[in-house]
């Protein structure tokens, strides 16, 4: 168990298929002890049948928890062997329906004994323990089905590689990222409009010195996101959240997220109420990210551009 203590947890799917293959190893000599003639991965299909009721290969699938292919696998293994049948639903003759043959049967009553040694022993050895396995077990797939070890090994890179991305104000050398990094989504989905190339070939005419702001996202030292907070002549809103564009290598790093959360905060700092922006219902990870961030759906107000076809607002608190 030396290379366990080395790796740690993250070897966890190949420790537990070296303990299933021990118990599995096990369980094959087990039914030999009792004279029983079957294959252990029959067993959640053959005990689900001997409770007496028959069943389709789906209701057994659901049951047991395993796939259909691989209960349908199962079912014709056992019907070679004998122990099961299969035969026309009386209810709906539509459906076939498995049961336990005569045979089948007898394992179902000679194997009590090897059930009751068995929950015996596991007993046993549990009580040895300072860990419920089996507790513990259950424990895991109920946290497991709410959500899945991959999910939260892609939420634990996400916070790893946000630790890597700093947010810092616009200077005149990051010009260039700014209209590259927008043009880049807007010509993917769009097409460039007048109003584009203003706010992109003159940021600081156009936004910095209206009191507008810009911020930039940097990973590791790169500049790959941008996004700015114009000021609004507006009698409801402070500011308008706008040309936001995150590279498409830097996917999946939250950096979209930490932009719109770094310029929120500094509308709030300069004592803004309501922010505005202006999407398309076609870029849902941008129209997810604004609601996650509280942005509301509004009444359309006048816009430059032809794309837009959702508008929305945030309320300061």
């Amino acid at each position: 168990m030396d290379f366990f203590e080395q790796t740690g947890k993250v070897a966890i799917g190949s420790r537990l298929r070296m303990l299933t293959d021990k118990v599995t190893e096990d369980a094959a000599n087990i039914y030999q002890l009792y004279n029983i003639d079957m294959q252990p991965k029959w067993f959640p299909v053959f005990y689900s049948l001997s409770q007496g009721e028959e069943k389709t290969i789906t209701e057994l699938a659901k049951t047991i928890g395993h796939s259909h292919p691989s209960v349908s696998k199962i079912i014709g293994e056992m019907l070679k062997k004998g122990y099961v049948k299969e035969s026309k639903d009386t209810a709906d003759g539509r459906r076939n329906v498995i049961s336990l043959t005569d045979a089948g049967q007898e394992v179902a009553y000679k194997i009590k004994d090897q059930l009751i040694d068995v929950d015996a022993a596991i007993e046993e050895l549990s009580a040895q323990t300072q860990n419920k396995l089996w507790e513990a077990i259950g424990e895991w797939e109920f946290l497991l089905e709410q959500k899945t070890l991959l999910r939260r090994v892609m939420e634990k890179k996400k916070e790893r590689d946000s630790a890597k991305v700093e947010i810092v104000a616009y200077k005149p050398e990051y010009q260039e990222v700014f209209r590259a990094l927008n043009v880049e989504w807007i010509s993917t989905y769009f097409e460039m409009e007048e109003s584009d190339y203003k706010a992109l070939d003159n940021p600081k005419s156009y936004i910095l010195d209206q009191g507008g702001h810009i911020l930039v996202a940097l990973y590791e030292g790169e500049p790959l996101g941008v996004c700015a907070l114009i000021k609004m002549n507006d009698e409801e809103y402070d500011f308008e959240l706008a040309k936001m564009a995150v590279s498409p290598k830097a996917q999946g790093k939250n950096i979209g997220f930490l932009l719109a959360s770094a310029i929120v905060e500094k509308a709030r700092s300069l004592g803004a109420a309501k922010i505005y922006l202006e999407s398309n219902t076609i870029l849902k990870p941008a129209i997810n990210l604004y609601h996650k961030l509280g942005f509301k759906k509004v009444a359309g107000k006048p816009t430059p551009y032809t794309r837009c076809n959702i508008q929305m607002e945030l309320v300061i608190k």
